[in-house]
This record gives C-alpha cells, structure tokens and sequence, in this order.
C-alpha cells in the first residue's frame, strides 16, 4: 500500500492551483502544494485530508503560529511535521509567522 503525503510550502505570490505537482514512486504518493498565506495553508491541508493524506510535511516557512493552525485544523488526522528555520533565509531572515501569520 502506498503511503499518501502531502508537502505544503508558504511563499508570496503562491497560486494553489497553479504550484502544485503530484509525484508518485511505488512507495509513496506525495502532493506538493504552494499557499499564499497561513488561512489558504489550512484550507489546503483539510483539502489533502478529503482525499486520504496521511502525512503533510510544512516547509520552513510556516513558523511556529502557522504550525499550530494546520495541526488544529487537521485535527488529529494526519501527521503533522516541519521543516524548521528560526528565521527563513529565503523570507530575508523573518519568521513566517512575521510575513503570514
């Protein structure tokens, strides 16, 4: 059985109909999506759960507010991890919780 995950990333100017790919091994489904903000993030990832995503990864964009809200919002039915930087070298050294939260 493949395992179906999800890879969520935050960053301006993001359509999430356009950035998006779907890439598929014999072991793993695997959704990468971009998100304009944290509230489009949390619609995504309730999206990704519809359709039977166990495990959704956030970029390092996603500070620690923007963390708690996808976990909320999937409540309980997917993992939830992060990649982490304090202060994202690609948002010039801010929080995503500064830019999006």
């Amino acid at each position: 059985m493949k395992v179906n995950a999800a890879f969520i990333f935050v960053a301006p100017e993001t359509d999430k109909e356009v950035h998006r790919a779907v890439i598929e091994t014999p072991a793993l489904i695997l959704t990468v999506i971009g998100v304009k903000n944290y509230e489009e993030g949390v619609t995504v990832a309730r999206e990704m759960i519809e359709t039977g995503v166990k495990a959704i990864e956030l970029c390092a964009g996603f500070g620690n507010e923007g963390i708690a809200m996808i976990s909320k919002a999937v409540k309980g039915q997917a993992s939830v991890g992060a990649v982490k930087f304090d202060h994202h070298p690609g948002f010039d050294f801010k929080s995503g919780d500064v830019l999006f939260g």
